[in-house]
């Protein structure tokens, strides 16, 4: 079959199916929410993963009030799957709303937002205005809404109204479909509104479920798995189908079956291997090997491989997570390292305070698709082997370590550091160096438990700047012990560096001299340096770093 282009950015699946742009078929994600029990289910994916696409999907399929959709789904597998699935066609009202644009710095802006999300889905109904079965005082209200008069208390009971309304009118239950549901609570808590923005949430939310007998089946979607007690306390029959459910595994992303047949529609199986290592790897429930759709959109558009996942405002929440979080950073080194870490992993994510629960922290990364599962490590205590998906994720990553320093450096010039370093102009590299260090850490808060750590990931942080002519290693063993840093040279010749930090003892290290002296001494007597001889490497730098409290010093061994 013939197709006219790839529709990049469309999410409207009728314009996308009229326009006959290619399409990787999902219509069996519609059997596996007629099939599924749960009135009310919310579905978590990563952002560009289709989510958009697939409730449009929904919409057209369900809505009474759509008249053309049997031809808009006409040759796609829903359509072989019998009577059971196909009389549900055009069979229900639906109410389709999307909080994807409730992306804002206020609370005010917030519920101009939701007053604007609320009106388009008031205006698919207007006919609303016309019929014998609503009364004349609800017709005002309705007007209201469709003015933009309406208050903020009657946002609040909006979508349980228009229920009421469409379940008079057709005398059937209703169908609502809710895009994007947390957009505005990400927002709310980087903007710093976030209390306010729950208790509004709360009262919309339990307005909306909460003895509503006009609902048949809900569908949310979104990025993150938020706490029912949050926002949900008023919906029976709630359940949720994360990245760790089978449930609708294969409905989002394209997998690796998929992937064949996009490949070789597009005639690009000489590449096949470098969009595997750029854009494959996610895992959802039991199926592996889901790849990035708008990725892989992007590049069978231009043909480059490159990061498409670019970083947005929606990555705000998960910057600040790790800038906040000292154990974060220092398990970061070995993620970009390609190793598999043993995390913790709640997905239930409680937003407010985020950056100090671990557990959440890597469930909402890998709910957003920074993370995969590698392993089940302990189902009952959530315990699991997480490592980066793909080679674009990890760029992506290093990006954000860059940016977060990037900020704090003199004159926002990183690589200026690190160019003195490798040519050991060391003078200006101490002096630029101690400088950083004064600027992050009156900016962080380190406390004394978690200082050793800290320093240990702010270090390895900055060094991801050498990525592209260094090899940086940490904690591995040579000679008699394990070396802190180990920094070489992709060429030879070039300088190699062995580097030792401390964080001073105040029972044994008065001063921060001490503190050089004990890390020298380490350097010398553990030969760290004789793993970089044996191997060719002959121009090494060994260095201490000291820190005492925030002061620090740098001293060649």
């Amino acid at each position: 079959m013939e197709w006219n282009g790839i529709g990049i950015g469309t999410s409207d699946f009728r314009k996308l199916r009229t326009l006959n742009y290619y399409y990787i078929d999902k219509s069996m994600y519609i059997k596996d929410i007629i099939d599924n029990a749960s009135e009310v289910a919310l579905i978590t994916r990563p952002r560009r993963f289709g989510k958009t696409l697939n409730m449009s999907m929904l919409r057209y399929f369900f809505d009474c009030d759509i008249k053309d959709s049997r031809e808009i789904f006409d040759g796609l597998k829903i359509m072989e799957q019998g009577e059971k699935y196909t009389s549900k066609l055009g069979a229900y009202p639906c109410i389709y709303m999307t909080l994807k644009d409730v992306n804002v710095p206020s609370y005010e802006r917030m519920i101009t937002g939701f007053k604007s999300a609320v009106l388009d889905a008031y205006r698919e109904h207007m006919y609303l205005l016309d019929s014998d079965k609503i009364y004349q005082f609800e017709k005002d209200r309705i007007n209201d809404i469709l003015y933009i008069r309406e208050d903020e208390d009657a946002v609040v009971k909006s979508i349980k109204e228009l229920s009421g309304y469409l379940y008079r009118h057709h005398n059937k239950p209703v169908m609502l479909f809710i895009d994007e549901y947390d957009v505005p609570i990400q927002a709310a808590y980087v903007e710093g509104y976030y209390e306010q923005a729950i208790k509004f949430l709360k009262n919309f939310y339990a307005t909306t479920f909460k003895d509503n007998p006009y609902l048949g089946k809900t569908v949310l979607t979104g990025v993150s798995r938020v706490a029912k007690e949050s926002i949900f306390s008023g919906a029976n029959n709630f359940k949720v189908f994360t990245m760790l459910d089978n449930e609708f595994a294969d409905d989002f992303g394209i997998t690796s079956e998929e992937i064949d047949k996009v490949i070789e529609d597009f005639n690009v199986e000489d590449n096949k291997e470098k969009i595997k290592k750029w854009y494959d790897g996610y895992r959802i429930g039991n199926v592996e090997g889901i790849y990035n759709p708008w990725s892989i959109l992007n590049y069978l558009t231009d043909k480059q491989l490159k990061p498409y996942w670019v970083n947005t405002s929606s990555n705000d929440l998960i910057k600040m997570t790790i800038k906040k979080s000292t154990t974060v950073k220092e398990k970061m080194e070995r993620l970009l390292k390609g190793e598999a870490i043993e995390v913790p992993i709640d997905l239930e994510t409680i937003i407010n305070g985020i950056e100090e629960n671990e557990n959440n922290i890597w469930g909402l990364m890998l709910g957003t698709g920074y993370l995969k599962v590698d392993e089940i490590v302990d189902l009952a205590r959530g315990i699991y082997k997480v490592k980066l998906p793909n080679y674009e994720i990890k760029l992506l990553f290093e990006n954000i370590v860059e940016e977060w320093f990037a900020n704090k450096v003199i004159g926002n010039d990183l690589n200026s550091i690190l160019k003195d370093l490798v040519e050991l102009k060391l003078d200006e590299f101490e002096i630029k160096f101690r400088k950083l260090v004064e600027e992050m850490f009156s900016y962080m808060d380190v406390g004394e438990n978690t200082a050793e750590n800290f320093y240990h990931a702010f270090v390895l942080g900055m060094l991801v700047g050498l990525k592209d002519s260094y090899y940086v290693n940490s904690n591995r063993e040579s000679g008699m012990g394990r070396y802190d840093i180990m920094l070489e040279p992709q060429d030879k010749t070039k300088n190699s560096f062995i580097i030792e930090f401390k964080v001073a003892n105040n029972m044994k290290e008065s001063t921060i001299e001490d503190v050089i002296e004990n890390a020298k001494k380490q350097i010398e007597e553990k030969d760290y340096e004789s793993n970089l001889r044996e191997r060719g490497f002959n121009n090494i730098t060994k260095m201490v770093f000291a820190f005492k409290g925030k002061e620090c010093k740098m001293q060649i061994v």
